[in-house]
């Protein structure tokens, strides 16, 4: 089941915790659909109300959701007039704002919902119910939020927890560094219609782990340091209960994770490998082990990367941001299952001191590693973290994170998150997590033919980039080699987890980081602590 309705007895959030994390929130103004405004709404302050209304079909008009029916009883029909004399149809995402009809909502958006009833779509491989509530009460919160409103509330549109992500997802964007006169309009969102409270929250609590993934992967390279992200971490886990050991490079050294020391050396900050514990059930339970890929920068060492764009790469830490904010989101919905994670990060910068195009480096597995790609550093990066995690922890699946090459983002753009896996019932419950989420997963192939491209030489035994194209698949290859007897799965984020800017998702900002697959995330490992009773 997805995160939403009633949790079993194991699961059931500790909300006494509150909501303090719906702390920064701002609108995206590049609007792919959007919602006019109608009267005068210029004033500041005041309550909006989102409320949806389904498309019309054959033989019937366009109708409200039944939370906006009984709004629209309250108002003697008020709200059905303006429907029709505007013309709206319903269709998904285009509305109207309507400003004093009520005298306790300043503003009321009406927004599209699309069909009635729809649901899974299995072409699409998405529940397209759960995502058009998404679209719909994210464009609806960005509007209102266009209006100034300081409280939006939402209506659940028989999604509750969806409403919750699509409106705390849109009108969050980074603006630490805008002067404060210049920043968006912070709304206070409310649940609307339903006493739904729980999968409300759910969702906040998705939605907040997702907007911390994004703050820290579109934080400038010198606000997210190695040591400020740890710093980060500590600030968003510890209060949670999650323990978060801060390992220097004292101690990386001394664990010898040479292939991770190999790509730091060449910056003057110091990495920093963070090792996080979450235990959500007995002790002794096997965890599942995450390890998120964390370059702080990667301007491609001496392989630098094109000066055009190359800010981009501040997002290599999207991986880890990934993992944090899923280990967050974990502890926030109390989930029965043990998880650990590794975070190796640093920079990836050009000097005297770094890895050269070529450079051989012997893993924790007594294989040798040929660097001959500094530009692809992710594999290089987290293998030796993730042997050791492997050898410490012993656990019963591991998943790694990371925005690794540029071939899945040639082979699928922003659609899919491309997902490596050997296991085939790990792979389905990632498929079947992201037609949940909206947020996708698409498997690719683990062939002997990528094997043998990145091990057939006769100097060393891996290669981090392999020869001939997929690069993607190169990268994974090399990983599947250091996961020798354990369930894995791999993720490249590359075209979900940075900059977005074809195919926007309406719910988030072009032209940011997009955090994801931060909710696929969690509600895999939801899943994984609450599988279904056969």
């Amino acid at each position: 089941m997805p995160l939403q309705g009633q949790l079993c007895m194991l699961c059931r959030p500790l909300y006494s915790r509150g909501l303090r994390f719906m702390q920064r929130f701002s609108r995206n103004s590049n609007l792919v659909r959007y919602a006019s405004s109608c009267g005068d709404g210029g004033a500041k302050g005041g309550k909006g109300l989102v409320l949806g209304v389904y498309e019309k079909e054959s033989g019937k008009g366009p109708r409200l959701t039944p939370a906006g029916e009984k709004f629209d009883d309250r108002l003697q029909g008020k709200l059905s007039e303006l429907i029709c004399e505007t013309n709206i149809t319903g269709h998904l995402g285009r509305g109207k704002i309507f400003n004093n009809v009520d005298a306790d909502f300043r503003s009321i958006c009406i927004v599209g919902v699309g069909l009635e009833g729809i649901g899974f779509n299995e072409l699409e491989m998405i529940d397209e119910g759960m995502e058009n509530v998404r679209v719909a009460a994210g464009i609806g919160a960005r509007s209102l939020q266009t209006m100034n409103c300081i409280e939006v509330h939402v209506d659940h549109m028989d999604y509750p927890e969806q409403a919750a992500e699509g409106a705390a997802l849109a009108i969050w964007v980074f603006e630490e560094n805008l002067s404060k006169k210049y920043r968006s309009v912070i709304p206070k969102l409310e649940l609307y219609g339903s006493p739904d409270l729980d999968s409300w929250t759910r969702g906040l609590f998705k939605a907040e782990a997702q907007n911390l993934c994004r703050r820290v992967s579109d934080a400038p390279a010198n606000c997210m340091t190695p040591t400020i992200f740890a710093q980060t971490a500590v600030d968003a886990l510890c209060p949670c209960g999650i323990t978060v050991e801060v390992r220097t490079m004292e101690w990386i050294e001394q664990q010898r994770l040479n292939s991770f020391l190999m790509i730091a050396k060449g910056s003057c900050e110091p990495p920093v490998l963070l090792e996080i514990a979450y235990c959500g059930t007995a002790p002794e339970d096997k965890p599942i082990l995450l390890v998120g890929q964390g370059i702080t920068f990667n301007s491609g060492g001496i392989n630098l990367r094109p000066c055009a764009g190359m800010d981009e790469f501040r997002g290599d830490l999207t991986g880890a941001g990934v993992v944090l904010a899923s280990m967050r989101a974990a502890a926030a919905l109390s989930l029965p299952i043990n998880i650990t994670a590794i975070l190796p990060l640093c920079e990836n910068l050009p000097s005297g001191m770094s890895c050269k195009p070529g450079d051989v480096v012997t893993l924790l597995n007594a294989k040798s590693m040929a660097v001959r790609n500094v530009s692809r550093t992710g594999v290089v990066e987290i293998a030796d973290p993730m042997l050791y995690g492997q050898m410490t922890y012993k656990p019963r699946l591991v998943v790694d994170v990371g925005s690794m090459c540029v071939g899945i983002k040639r082979a699928v753009g922003g659609g899919a998150t491309g997902i490596w896996s050997n296991s085939h019932y790990i792979w389905k419950q990632f498929q079947r997590a992201g037609s949940l989420t909206g947020d996708r997963m698409w498997r690719f192939p683990l062939w002997k033919f990528y094997k043998d491209r990145v091990a057939e030489n006769l100097s060393y035994d891996l290669a981090n980039d392999g020869d001939g194209h997929a690069s993607s698949c190169l990268a994974a290859a090399v990983l599947h080699e250091l996961v020798p007897c354990s369930d894995w799965a791999h993720l490249d984020t590359y075209g979900t987890g940075l900059l977005s800017k074809y195919g926007l998702v309406p719910y988030l900002a072009a032209g940011r980081m997009t955090g994801r697959p931060t909710r696929t995330l969690v509600q895999f490992l939801y899943q994984m602590a609450c599988p279904e009773q056969k």
